[in-house]
């Protein structure tokens, strides 16, 4: 199945943005970038992955020079950022929401440097050096709950999440609301490891709800996300299956993977540093992608596993949304309302 024109409309949606936003003043003949990951490192099968992932997109195709600092605790993350805000750069990424405390800090600090968040949760709160790109998680993930919802066979699916927030919560909402649209009969286990970074918990998790009863689970949970698919590769073939997140993850268990929620951060991050590199920058605003803009989706793969007749309802219950007919709950609260509705 592919997302075909998926890059140009977010394209569009950053262009209109950046465009609006302001001018640098032209393009700069150097161009240098840095980038600080969250605990969970370059290589988490995530976020941190799929941005560096953009980064290295435009050291290939804008000449632009990338360097970057893995974090590997929270107390990092202040000192990296300072680090290269010491030094001359013309943009520096943080990704995931809990660099976000720290890229306001040290961008008060230093209000002459630029930097791009990444899984912004700032709302109005963004200092006029930081461009904040969101996404609207809950809409790609209702199109998770779709699939789970229609291809279980025991009414009973699962979501691991990974740390208690409101950005995982729009994970979770999304995905319940996504189950119960489809099969307001079916339960859906609620489990969070409560820590990104730790993979046996995640498996601990995983295999409680698989024993629970569970044969679809999807995970938002970061690297601890990866217990998942340890787990799902020892349960019987056919039988049980994970969902992945952020990014195309079927190679974790090919034959065990039903779809992923696809976050195009590594496009979003791309467009922001061809805007910068020709002298615009979005500073002092949140832009937020959903399906309209492109900005989530499903996994191209997807129809390995998944049947037609499923793809499309799912691309039914998209076209809804994108059109407003559908208000996808990205709260617990929300969540209520929605299913009072249905």
């Amino acid at each position: 199945m592919k997302n075909k024109g998926l890059g140009a409309g977010l394209w569009i949606v950053l262009l209109v943005f950046v465009t609006a936003c302001g001018n640098t003043g032209g393009p700069d003949s150097g161009f240098d970038a840095a980038f600080v990951t969250d605990a969970d490192g370059l290589t988490d099968g995530s976020f941190n992955q799929t941005a560096w992932d953009g980064l290295k997109r435009a050291e290939k195709e804008l000449d632009a020079d990338i360097d970057y600092l893995e974090s590997k605790k929270d107390g990092d993350y202040i000192p990296h950022l300072t680090q290269f805000a010491r030094n001359d750069r013309d943009i520096i990424w943080g990704v995931g929401f809990k660099l976000e405390k720290a890229i306001s800090e040290v961008a008060n600090r230093f209000p002459e440097k630029k930097f791009g968040m990444v899984d912004s949760n700032l709302g109005g709160n963004i200092p006029d050096n930081v461009v904040a790109i969101a996404f609207k998680e809950e809409e790609g993930s209702f199109l998770m709950g779709v699939i789970a919802g229609k291809m279980t066979k025991t009414d009973k699916v699962g979501f691991l999440g990974g740390i208690t927030s409101p950005v995982i919560k729009r994970f979770e909402s999304g995905f319940r609301a996504g189950v119960h649209a489809v099969n307001p009969d079916a339960e859906v286990l609620v489990s969070y490891t409560e820590d990104f970074n730790d993979t046996a918990k995640g498996r601990s998790l995983a295999a409680d709800m698989y024993n629970g009863g569970a044969d679809i689970i999807y995970q938002a949970a970061g690297k601890a996300g990866k217990g998942l698919f340890h787990e799902v590769k020892t349960r019987e073939q056919n039988k049980y299956w994970a969902i992945g997140v952020d990014r195309d993850q079927s190679a974790m268990a090919p034959d065990r993977t039903l779809t992923s929620m696809v976050k195009r951060v590594d496009v979003a991050v791309f467009d922001i540093m061809k805007e910068l590199k020709r002298g615009a920058f979005a500073g002092g605003k949140e832009v937020k992608l959903g399906l309209k803009e492109g900005g989530v989706a499903i996994a191209e793969t997807s129809d390995k596993h998944v049947p037609e007749e499923v793809l499309k309802e799912v691309e039914n219950y998209k076209m809804k949304i994108v059109k407003g007919k559908i208000n996808v709950p990205s709260t617990e609260d929300d969540l209520k309302t929605f299913k009072k509705n249905q």
